[in-house]
């Protein structure tokens, strides 16, 4: 047994030792026993193994059939050498043939002479009657690597591989590269050629099984094919794979370089894993090695986009520290970070410095601030830079017209976003998604449907798919205009179109349900959220709970707040803004009053809105003196009066007869900022009308209108009530006359009123003039 197993062993690792002996019959008696017991157990293990007699030589074949013959008779190497294919293929392929064991050794023969091998093992891969095997290729690729022919070994192990694909049942390339390695004293980095190329074939699972038993049998591929792997794993979104195989180079001791953790720290950071990050930037450290640019940007530009700016400026420094120069990625990430969260400020400073330090700004630059401008509203800095841009050679791309387009819409100039598409066009530069998004909201926003729908459906023509955006701008702009039947079918379509919904889609039809009191659908659209997998926020049962206050259904209202404490959710300021208004106006003050004083319990600091709507209910229901106490609280928390809550104390001062107080109120409006609207001038009006202070009343009347304020039906009321009340009919007919001019009705049956009014004061030719129109 114990010769048996030696015997094995002498065949699988020096069986090339052996068939490289080249001696005399007479010097190989000796080993005669050893050589039978050696092919025998050939035969029975690698029948593909089969040693040929050591002194064997190839000779010129004549007409011999014989395949040993005509070996012995010449140097297979010569024959090759001169290209006499004529001459192998009568003798290799005519008679018994070439099988896979004489290719085999015929290779091993040519082991010295690798280009030959491979020119050989070529034209036998052309033969028809050949099937190569794949312990031909891999005696092949080993002879080729020994030779360090390494494009040729890829180029063979890339065949090998299809060839074993092809296969009903494919081999494993590494086991049978294994089992041929001792023919011809293979090296162990041919294991790492195969690795490579299965990375290369995108074959990452049999990569990472190839890498497996590398690790097994102790033959570590180097670290730059560990890194393509890691690269590709990481490409492909297999981040846990990635991470396992990080893990596996360490504990095998295959060392990392810069690369290695360049493309760790990158993944990392783009997956917002910003700890994970750091641990590796300190491990290479530890490790003694020196970040470089590459990794500083990845750390720089990771944290920034996650709005961690200390943590960005604190690496910037250390970058600086460790005399590695930053670059336009490097200022890039910095001037982004610096215009979505520290300030625009801040980024112009940076884009000096890397002026100052030679570093060109490229269009990425100048895009990310054109954006920035174009969100801030900054339009003349926007198209400055743009100017400044293309002045310096740099060509704006979709973004940088994009930025632009929305930018325009958003400030209302339509015409200057149409023109800048046009250039865009011209450019030679395709609107995208983006773009045509822009477009559409802000035509929606201006109220212009027909024309958004019209891009909507050029957009679709030219073989873009509009976003869930694109479709809840179009919703949002239909429902603004009260055409709910309209914004329902395109809800239908782009669920036809297999749109997935989210919540903000879900708000937006919400939304526009309840404005057009809709509430039975807009209910039934919660169960609709349900079915979809989706629950809804504070945001959507808010406006629900809104919308059922101003139908006076506050019982149900109240219902939605319970149901939010069903679903863990806390009310928000606005939640509780909306059911303060909704019970002031339902005439529920004490109920109010309570919810208020809870908001501040569960240590929420009421809004404007809040402070505005309880002041409003309680100087409706009369309750002045708490009204301006509670305004006085509100000046003294910071919270800013609006419009709406000087109104609402100047309506509630002038219920009471109090006119002086009331224009206090007025001036220190005024000296806030805040100029009257219709209701202040209304409020106002109203209570020097009480007074019968019919001239100051006029008087005001003419500074609102002189202020471009139009009056509606309710002032224009007020002064003629008074008016008649006081026999003033001429004035009377003069503010009836002023109506008719403005196309305003009374509260009566408009014309009929003014008819009555003309026949009453006799002014019979205008009456007749009326008649006629």
């Amino acid at each position: 047994m114990l010769f048996l197993y030696t015997a094995g062993f002498i065949v699988r690792r020096k069986a090339s030792i052996v068939s490289s002996f080249r001696c005399s019959n007479r010097s190989l008696s000796k080993f005669r026993p050893v050589l039978t017991s050696l092919k025998i157990l050939q035969l029975i293990e690698f029948p593909f193994l089969r040693l040929k007699p050591p002194s064997v030589c190839l000779s010129t074949a004549t007409n011999s059939t014989n395949f040993g013959e005509w070996i012995d008779r010449s140097p297979l190497g010569e024959i090759v050498g001169k290209g006499t294919w004529d001459e192998i293929r009568s003798v290799v392929l005519e008679g018994p043939g070439i099988t896979s064991v004489r290719l085999y050794r015929l290779l091993v023969e040519l082991r010295g002479e690798p280009h030959l091998a491979l020119k050989f093992f070529l034209w036998v891969k052309q033969q028809k009657e050949v099937q190569l095997t794949h312990e031909s290729y891999c005696i092949v690729i080993h002879i080729l690597f020994r030779a360090r022919m390494y494009h040729d070994v890829q180029e063979q192990l890339k065949a090998l591989v299809a060839m074993n694909q092809a296969l009903p049942e494919a081999r494993d390339v590494f086991d049978v590269l294994r089992a041929t390695q001792a023919a011809v004293c293979g090296s162990g980095g041919v294991f790492d050629s195969l690795f490579g190329v299965l990375i290369e074939l995108g074959m990452l699972e049999a990569a990472i099984e190839c890498f497996c038993k590398m690790n097994k049998f102790r033959v570590f591929p180097r670290t730059r094919s560990c890194n393509i792997l890691l690269d590709r794993l990481f490409k492909s979104r297999l981040a846990d794979l990635s991470k396992n195989i990080f893990k596996d180079m360490i504990a095998s001791r295959i060392t990392p370089n810069v690369f290695t953790f360049n493309i760790m720290i990158d993944f990392m950071c783009k997956e917002g894993e910003l700890y994970a990050a750091k641990e590796l930037f300190t491990q290479m450290k530890e490790m003694g090695i020196s970040p470089d640019v590459v990794t500083f940007n990845s750390l720089i530009d990771g944290h920034g986009k996650h709005g961690e700016l200390e943590d960005t400026l604190s690496l910037f420094q250390e970058m600086k520290r460790a005399d590695c120069e930053p670059d336009v990625i490097t200022y890039n990430a910095l001037i982004n970070v610096h215009c979505k969260y520290g300030g625009l400020q801040k980024a112009l400073v940076f884009l000096n410095e890397m002026k100052t330090n030679g570093v060109n700004p490229n269009a990425v630059t100048y895009s990310t601030l054109i954006d920035a401008f174009c969100k801030e509203g900054m339009m003349q800095w926007a198209i400055k830079f743009f100017i400044d841009m293309k002045r310096v050679g740099l060509t704006p791309n979709e973004f940088t017209y994009t930025s632009l387009t929305d930018g325009n819409c958003k400030k209302g100039d339509l015409h200057e976003a149409a023109m800048l598409v046009k250039a865009m066009v011209q450019e030679g530069l395709h609107p995208n998604v983006v773009t045509y998004s822009a477009l559409v909201d802000g035509l929606c926003k201006k109220g212009q449907i027909v024309q958004a729908e019209e891009i909507f459906r050029a957009m679709t023509k030219v073989g873009i798919i509009p976003n869930p955006l694109v479709y809840t701008s179009l919703i949002h702009g239909y429902f603004k205009l009260n055409n709910a039947n309209k914004a329902m079918k395109l809800v239908d379509e782009m669920k036809e179109n297999g749109f997935k919904t989210d919540i903000e889609f879900y708000g937006t039809i919400l939304w526009g349900l309840c404005k057009q009191g809709l509430l039975c659908e807009a209910k039934a659209l919660l169960c609709s959220m349900s079915e979809d997998g989706l629950k809804p926020n504070t945001i959507i049962l808010t406006t629900l709970m809104d919308a059922y206050f101003k139908k006076g259904k506050v019982s149900e209202a109240l219902n939605l707040l319970n149901e939010m404490a069903d679903l863990g959710m806390f009310p928000t300021i606005v939640t509780y803004g909306s059911i303060v208004d909704g019970l002031c106006k339902a005439g529920s003050i004490p109920e109010a009053r309570f919810h208020f004083d809870k908001m501040k319990e569960l240590g929420l600091s009421p809004n404007t809105t809040a402070y505005t709507a309880l002041i409003d209910g309680l100087c409706k229901n009369g309750c002045l003196e708490e009204a301006t106490k509670l305004f006085n609280e509100m000046l003294a928390q910071g919270s800013t009066p609006d419009k709406v809550t000087y109104t609402a104390l100047i309506d509630g001062n002038m219920k009471q007869g109090n006119l002086q107080e009331s224009f206090f109120l007025r001036d220190r409006m005024i000296e806030n900022g805040l100029d009257p609207d219709l209701q202040t001038y209304t409020s106002l009006i109203w209570g020097l009308c009480s007074k019968c202070l019919m001239q100051q009343a006029r008087d005001l009347f003419a500074e609102m209108v002189g202020k471009g304020i139009q009056p509606d039906e309710v002032i224009y009321n007020c002064l003629i009530s008074k008016y008649e009340e006081l026999a003033q009919l001429d004035d009377v007919h003069e503010l009836k006359c002023d109506m008719m001019r403005r196309d305003l009705s009374l509260r009566k049956n408009g014309v009929l009123v003014v008819y009555d009014c003309l026949v009453a004061i006799g002014k019979n030719r205008e009456k007749d003039d009326l008649l006629e129109r």
